[in-house]
């Protein structure tokens, strides 16, 4: 004799669209209509890429973001630069104090 198989259902996905609610942001409902996680990596992606192929094409853009780059660069460096100074002069106390104390 066969066992008989057992008949499984199968559970429906139901999604509760909530758009008046303001903490759900701009793309919660998109979000909610295509639930995997798949498809947000995609919708990201698409977004993503959209947005590096406007900015590659207007050459306006792209100098302004080159030159914000630049200056955020030199800011960070210079930002370095100036703890490492200021390190410097407290090790520099710090030996003075310990070769008065000695």
């Amino acid at each position: 004799m066969s066992k008989k198989s057992k008949s499984k259902k199968k559970k429906i996905k139901t999604y509760d669209y909530n758009y008046a609610n303001p903490q759900n942001g701009l793309f919660a409902g998109l979000r909610e209509m295509l639930p995997s996680r798949k498809s947000d990596q995609f919708l990201a992606g698409l977004l993503l890429g959209a947005a590096a192929a406007y900015i590659l094409s207007d050459e306006e853009i792209r100098a302004r973001l080159i030159k914000g780059g630049i200056k955020l660069y030199s800011g960070i460096a210079g930002g370095i630069e100036e703890i490492k100074e200021q390190f410097a002069d407290i090790r520099a106390e710090l030996e003075a104090e310990n070769s008065i104390a000695e």
